[in-house]
């Protein structure tokens, strides 16, 4: 589906490049000979995959907030890239029950600088706005949401994100109608993988059980969420971005997510992340319900990728139990202090070769 040669020598600007799926996708753009610049605060966890995995030795790592435009404006005229890809935001959840107005300046504001860059720069062909499954208003229903559904998320990340998406709608009516920039915007699925070290999340939860000798504590077992791995979205994202290059009538808004089978329930996920830790180490690692109250989240989500696989051809590669196997994989490195950055490239070479 996707033309490697395609992004050899390409100037690739990436916000939030520091972060667990922004470091992936550094990763893979480098292996495809781009020219990554990324724009991005440091890393906010400790460890974090983006040091651990020392790629900053092949890319142009610029410190940065997308808060602040002038900085931000800077850097779009020194680098004048032809591919945006904005991948920054407040990403948790609860996080954001926390901090909402930083949520939202991060996430709504972030955006608004970005796109005026983009809109000012002169050198842009292909922006992609990178948001996440949860700007659906959720009415708890069992089919997949469609693009085409109201945009109206309930908690404050969720809701900046759906204000995300009606500022890249604005911005494209508004600025971008004479065809010299292709706008759009990807709504992904939850996604799990080696390196992730974020708070609140399962995969991290199961990661730091192992590493206390605990069981794994599941806040909402019964939660259903569109799971995949994160090279399925950091593909998709570089299909979009590479096909509405090339052609203005491939921008538009996409859904990306797992086939049915992979949309699980999370203690279906610890399940099945234990009974593969234990048989690949022997361990006899289990996990409980966590009976602490939080704040509200959506206890059913799917999305139909429909447009996606219509349109551009893209499909799911790895199913739950792959993705799963992949993430055991890096996890396992991880703790036996191996080289986990080989443990990346060998399973982006594997996914390249699925294509």
């Amino acid at each position: 589906m996707i033309n490697s040669q395609f992004y050899k020598e390409k100037k690739i600007l990436l916000t939030g490049h520091t972060g667990f799926k922004g470091t992936w996708m550094c990763h893979v753009l480098k292996e495809m000979g781009a020219r990554v610049i990324g724009y991005a605060l440091k890393p906010p966890d400790a460890p974090n995959l983006f040091e651990l995995s020392e790629i900053v030795r092949h890319i142009d790592s610029v410190e940065g907030d997308i808060r602040d435009l002038d900085h931000l404006k800077r850097v779009f005229e020194r680098v004048r890239p032809e591919i945006v890809i904005h991948m920054a935001a407040q990403p948790i959840v609860r996080e954001s029950y926390k901090n909402p107005v930083y949520t939202y300046d991060v996430n709504v504001m972030g955006t608004v600088n970005v796109l005026e860059c983009v809109r000012q720069s002169g050198s842009v062909r292909s922006f992609l706005n990178v948001t996440t499954d949860k700007v659906y208003k959720n009415r708890e229903w069992e089919w997949g949401y469609r693009e085409n559904e109201e945009l109206n998320g309930y908690d404050p990340y969720s809701n900046s994100k759906s204000c995300s998406e009606l500022i890249t709608e604005s911005y494209k009516n508004s600025f971008f109608q004479n065809g010299g920039t292709a706008i759009s915007t990807a709504r992904a699925g939850n996604v799990i993988g080696g390196g992730d070290f974020a708070a609140d999340r399962i995969i991290p939860d199961c990661l730091r059980a192992i590493e206390a000798g605990k069981e794994i504590a599941v806040r909402n077992p019964h939660s259903t969420r569109p799971y995949q791995h994160v090279l399925e979205p950091v593909f998709a994202y570089l299909l979009i971005a590479e096909k509405q290059y090339e052609d203005l009538r491939y921008a538009g808004n996409y859904n990306v997510g797992p086939e049915e089978e992979s949309c699980l329930a999370t203690g279906e996920l610890a399940e099945e992340f234990c009974r593969q830790w234990n048989s690949v180490t022997g361990a006899g690692l289990k996990w409980r319900q966590d009976g602490e109250p939080g704040p509200h989240e959506a206890n059913f989500l799917k999305l139909d990728c429909t447009r996606i696989k219509k349109q551009l051809g893209w499909k799911p590669r790895w199913n739950y139990k792959e993705m799963v196997a992949k993430t055991v994989e890096w996890i396992c490195a991880y703790i036996r202090e191996e080289n986990v950055t080989e443990v990346m490239l060998q399973q982006i070479k594997s996914y390249i070769h699925e294509y």
